[in-house]
């Protein structure tokens, strides 16, 4: 493959252990986690994210068009920037692995009803218009076929006020709070003069199409044991609107809003120095710093080059063991000066001098703000095989493309062939006969399915986690099977707890919360933080200290208890611990084993130190957002990649069970944070390996699925915008009647979309003069009673107060802690018509106080005397 010239990354190898080297076969090389499973895909851009994910999986993803093409052929860029149905690289990169069909214009309803003979799953992006497709109606569809999991996504649901409002990309970021959450910084009053910032490439469907996969998914095996589909759903909106971090709770619990910072966590306090430095050469680097530990580190590093200015080192005798939580820092003056010096650093050295990884021996998170193909061209990533080089016959070349988002040993990631040509396998699809896979053969179970607290049974029947993780990224990912019916067991140590202080409890509960005009102090109680709980309800708690032989042999009981170890630490640390994999397959063979370090575990990184904003930066979500150059990049507000590496996590965790179900087989799953982030990528990369062309931010308009206006635009009142997006005539048409402006539509630099786009800046400043006079909230219904795809951006106070949509979509749920009190937390989007997810999971509680199920484990399940328990604890085991 001819690659376009760039830098190398310079990165120097810091684990040589590849892949290879650990026994991990190579991509395609062992079967996929949903093999033979079949997919009938009727989507476009809003549901083809969660069609390539099952591809990648394994599954036969069959891709059904109308006789133009899917309008997702139709969206740039382009290769060799030239237009047509087959050099779509946008289409490529979502399409990769999927077979293409034409049904006949006479006969496609009974040629779809016959390909859904023989399907598993029914991916439905169609916005209602199945009935007209197939020719029947929801309950006759499930009637046909009965073991089929259909599973939809719509941009708002199927019921409630706004459920018929026009969507986009830049609509569901601002309704869904992820645009209040990312920014600039505001000015000295705390006045914004920016807007709201989209973080690029099409992230609300990444959103929902992770989470639906992991709901289709978990219908799966709730067919392969019962034989019975059932219906999926999931409203854009709604997945959206509980992606963001720290946000949510901080409003729910404290009252608190967020202030949106540049390249950092939004915060409660706004700070006035951003975590990011730029070098000599222009380029940018994340120095995120911890607690009192870290600035030891820092002090020590900077001090071996003669940089640390007047900097001092903590005093001794400073805690070390606390932990920041990214985003509730207090903005003090001493930090920020800190962050200032740190910068005064990297602008001493160029891009590929600048020496991030010798800080990063020392402890401290620093790492380069890479451009998405850097990491295509990286040894870490190659080894990895999260890029595969996928080869177009036609043009005689081949493309590189991110196509893994974890190693296992028992599985693959399916790279597949590169995205069909309009209708390239109607005749062989429609030739074909097949049945839908059976559900397993086994005597039926003597134990009654358990029922959730919506009456009905959980999805996962009879799994248990032993789990270890912590944060987000992995805590977040055992969060979503909890909520599908595993019984989860949290291990925490005193010595290295999981995150708890964040958005906390108020003073005075709920009662001081309904009764708050203006941000609530928080409770200091470890036990009762919302942000803990947010991540953690439905889940037991245990205290074990598996450093001590009687811990660890406990901790060994348990593993044989269990189903799936969990975990999130640092490559190794279970190993060392005398809990690696090997030993925990003794235990139990066919144990499910997921690690997920930031970078990976085997590779070259697998010892670097990461958080949700170095995974970022590392993977490129952090440069590719904001206004263009020389504007400086704005990342993202709150810890994207936690969440997407949840999202993967629990992906992983549920195709192993699947694949376990009908093999016996368990695995080891090397699961990467940064590669969750590197998967999004494809069109950048492609564009760089398709066209030889860097990627640059564009701020909050659409180069390639052409739209003007297409932006966020400040409305009446303090920091208030609305995102707008015309894409076609008539939507322009109507927001100049609404407007009230027919010297829009007479002006001839608005005349075609080709004119609009010319004159953008002129159209934005036109738009903007008009809606500043509007209220916002206002201006969005009015649009969208025209026709016009519109949201206000939205915050934490407005999705939980002011939007009526949610409520319908029930997208809140009160579960009891037992110290913290009844609280809502966000409960997972999906709709399952048959297996409805819980949040309280099968425990039906909130997140567990420190070590509160102690003697439920160690006594009734293991059998201790209350005894043998209280030596424990005084001993320090427990």
């Amino acid at each position: 493959m001819a690659m376009p010239p760039t830098d190398r990354p310079t990165d120097r190898p810091t684990d040589r252990k590849s892949a290879a080297d650990r026994g991990v076969a190579p991509n395609g090389a062992l079967p996929g986690m949903l093999d033979s499973i079949r997919v009938i895909e009727l989507a476009d851009e809003m549901a083809e994210y969660s069609g390539l994910l099952l591809a990648g999986l394994g599954a036969d993803v069959i891709k059904v068009e109308p006789p133009e093409g899917s309008p997702s052929r139709r969206i740039g860029p382009f290769f060799e920037d030239k237009a047509g149905p087959e050099r779509s690289l946008f289409f490529w990169g979502y399409n990769r692995g999927k077979r293409s069909v034409l049904l006949s214009a006479k006969q496609s309803a009974a040629e779809l009803r016959g390909l859904l003979e023989g399907a598993d799953v029914l991916l439905d992006g169609t916005r209602g218009g199945l009935e007209a497709l197939v020719g029947l109606d929801r309950a006759a569809l499930a009637k046909r076929f009965p073991r089929l999991v259909v599973a939809r996504i719509t941009p708002f649901g199927d019921t409630g006020p706004w459920k018929d409002f026009k969507s986009s990309d830049l609509v569901h970021l601002a309704l869904g709070g992820v645009m209040m959450n990312c920014g600039y910084d505001p000015d000295p009053g705390l006045h914004y003069d920016t807007p709201p910032i989209a973080p690029q490439v099409w992230h609300a469907y990444h959103i929902a199409g992770e989470q639906l996969a992991i709901g289709i998914v978990a219908a799966l095996i709730h067919r392969l044991q019962t034989g019975a589909g059932q219906d999926v759903s999931l409203a854009i909106h709604e997945a959206v609107a509980k992606n963001t971090e720290l946000d949510l709770m901080s409003w729910v619990m404290q009252r608190a809003p967020l202030y949106r910072l540049t390249c950092r966590h939004a915060n409660a306090v706004p700070s006035r120095v951003p975590s990011i430095g730029h070098s000599k050469d222009g380029r940018w680097f994340m120095s995120w710093l911890g607690g009192t530990k870290d600035e030891v580190s820092l002090h020590k590093f900077l001090s071996s080059y003669g940089m640390q200015a007047d900097l001092e080192p903590p005093a001794p005798g400073a805690p070390l063991t606390a932990r920041a939580v990214p985003g509730s820092g207090t903005g003090d003056e001493r930090r920020a000066h800190i962050f200032e010096v740190m910068q005064r650093f990297i602008r001493s050295f160029t891009y590929q001098r600048m020496p991030w990884e010798e800080a990063q021996s020392h402890g401290l998170l620093w790492t380069p703000l890479r451009k998405p193909h850097e990491n295509a061209l990286d040894p870490h990533w190659l080894d990895r095989q999260t890029f595969a080089d996928v080869e177009h016959p036609e043009l005689g070349r081949s493309f590189r493309y991110p196509t893994s988002k974890w190693l296992a040993t028992a599985t693959s990631w399916k790279v597949g062939k590169r995205a069909p040509h309009l209708g390239e396998h109607t005749g062989e699809v429609l030739g074909e006969t097949r049945a839908p896979v059976a559900p397993q053969a086994k005597s039926p179970s003597k134990r009654a399915a358990h029922l959730s607290a919506r009456g009905k049974p959980f999805a996962l029947q009879n799994i248990r986690i032993l789990d270890f993780s912590w944060f987000l990224a992995s805590a977040g990912g055992t969060r979503f099977v909890a909520a599908l019916g595993a019984e989860s067991f949290k291990v925490e140590w005193k010595e290295n707890p999981d995150t708890r202080l964040a958005a906390m409890a108020p003073v005075g509960g709920r009662a001081a919360r309904a009764a708050a005009t203006a941000p609530l102090p928080g409770v200091k109680d470890l036990d009762m933080g919302g942000q803990f709980n947010n991540k953690n309800s439905g889940k037991r708690g245990i205290s074990l200290n598996i450093r001590d032989p009687r811990g660890l042999e406990i901790a060994k009981q348990l593993v044989a208890l269990s189903d799936i170890v969990a975990e999130g630490f640092s490559p190794g640390v279970l190993e060392r611990l005398g809990l690696g994999y090997d030993v925990q397959k003794a235990i139990r063979p066919d144990i499910i084993y997921i690690q997920q370090a930031g970078m990976g575990v085997y590779g070259r990184y697998g010892r670097l130190r990461t958080v949700g904003p170095i995974a970022a930066s590392f993977a490129g979500a952090s440069d590719m957002s904001g206004l263009p150059e020389p504007a400086m990049p704005v990342g993202w507000g709150y810890s994207f990649l936690d969440w997407m590496g949840a999202y993967g996590y629990a992906l992983a965790i549920l195709g192993a069970l699947f694949h376990r179900a009908r093999t016996g087989e368990g695995q080891r799953i090397d699961a990467s944070q940064c590669e969750s982030g590197i998967f999004l990528n494809s069109v950048p990369v492609l564009d760089w390996s398709a066209n030889g062309r860097v990627w640059e931010r564009y701020g909050n308009r659409s180069p390639y699925k052409p739209a003007a206006p297409h932006g966020a635009y400040r409305c009446l009142g303090a920091d208030r915008w609305i995102a707008i997006a015309c894409f076609g005539e008539a939507e322009w048409r109507a927001l100049g009647q609404v407007a009230g402006k027919p010297e829009w539509l007479a002006d001839p630099r608005f005349a075609t979309l080709a004119a609009r786009l010319a004159h953008q800046e002129a159209l934005d400043q036109a738009v903007g003069e008009w809606t500043a006079t509007q209220e916002a909230y206002d201006c969005m219904f009015r649009l969208q009673a025209a026709g016009v795809p519109a949201g206000v951006c939205q915050n934490a106070e407005d999705r939980c107060d002011k939007d009526p949509q949610l409520v319908a979509l029930d997208w809140l749920t009160e579960v009891t802690g037992t110290k913290i009190g009844t609280w809502p937390v966000a409960e997972l989007p999906m709709k399952m018509s048959a297996t409805p997810p819980y949040i309280g999971g099968p425990i039906d509680r909130g997140a567990p106080g420190y070590g509160e199920d102690n003697r439920y484990v160690l006594g009734e399940l293991l059998g201790m005397s209350s005894k043998e328990i209280d030596k424990l604890a005084a001993d320090g085991v427990i």
